[in-house]
This record gives structure tokens, C-alpha cells and sequence, in this order.
């Protein structure tokens, strides 16, 4: 009974994300070889609550400098040379390197999906962490600049 709460809670937790105000993706974020799982999250979060990541995803741009960025927000040691970012299948960056330019019309075209896979792996550590946000669109702009409490 308590994987059914888990399975209830998670599938309700996403209809939440996916009901944001003038949200148009669902982007899962999945963080991984960080020293623990609190690190992990930290990064996932700092990502997540990026409004630079957010639009970048809602005008489908793969600068993965606005990752990096929100990445670094967070203070934590990482080898850069060990980074690996992934929209989907497609490496944007692997080891440390840019890998953007052989994928380009791919990743452009799997980034105006509804539904996007960003994952990243940091380092070598057993650390892991998985969370969801969307995009921020002009439409959640206009629906917040007129509303009135």
C-alpha cells in the first residue's frame, strides 16, 4: 500500500508542475555523480528555479551555459571535466566538452517537445537526484503582470 501512496503522491506532484501558470513543457531534471544525494538535489533545484534555464527551455534553446551557470550557483566542488549534460539522448556537452554542434537540428528539434529529459552527471560519487519544473513562457508573465489580489 505504501508504493500505491508513493505512486499517488509522485503522479500528483507532476500534475502540479505540468498545471503551471502558462507552462508549456514538463522538463524532468536528473542530476547524478555528486558526493551524496543532498548535493545532488541542491543542483537539481538550482536548475529547476533558474528563470534563465526555464526560458531558455520555453523558446527551445540548448545553451547549456545557463546550466553550467546554475550549477555553479550552488558553490560545489565539481570537475568540470567530468560534467555531461543530456537533453534526452543528446549530448550537449560530454566530459567536459561540447558536443552541441553534431546534434544540433536533433536537439533543437527533441527541445519543442512537451515532455523534455535533462540529465547531467557531475563526477564520479553515488549521489542522485531527480526533479521536475517547467518552462516559463510569456504567457506566465502575462497571466502574472494582470493578476490582482
Amino acid at each position: 500500500i505504501i508504493e500505491k501512496i508513493e505512486n499517488l503522491m509522485m503522479e500528483l506532484a507532476q500534475l502540479i508542475v505540468r498545471d503551471g501558470e502558462g507552462a508549456s513543457k514538463f522538463i524532468s531534471i536528473s542530476i547524478s555523480g555528486t558526493k551524496n544525494d543532498i548535493i545532488a538535489k541542491k543542483i537539481a533545484l538550482s536548475i529547476a528555479n533558474s528563470p534563465l534555464f526555464k526560458t531558455a527551455m520555453a523558446g527551445s534553446d540548448s545553451n547549456w551555459g545557463r546550466i553550467i551557470m546554475a550549477i555553479g550557483k550552488e558553490k560545489v566542488k565539481i570537475n568540470i571535466g567530468k560534467i555531461s549534460i543530456k537533453f534526452g539522448k543528446y549530448f550537449v556537452v560530454k566530459n567536459g566538452l561540447s558536443s552541441i554542434n553534431k546534434d544540433i537540428r536533433s536537439i533543437n528539434k527533441y527541445l519543442k517537445r512537451k515532455e523534455i529529459e535533462l540529465s547531467i552527471k557531475v563526477g564520479d560519487g553515488k549521489g542522485k537526484s531527480k526533479v521536475w519544473t517547467c518552462d516559463l513562457t510569456k504567457e506566465y508573465i502575462r497571466i502574472n503582470a494582470d493578476y490582482r489580489s
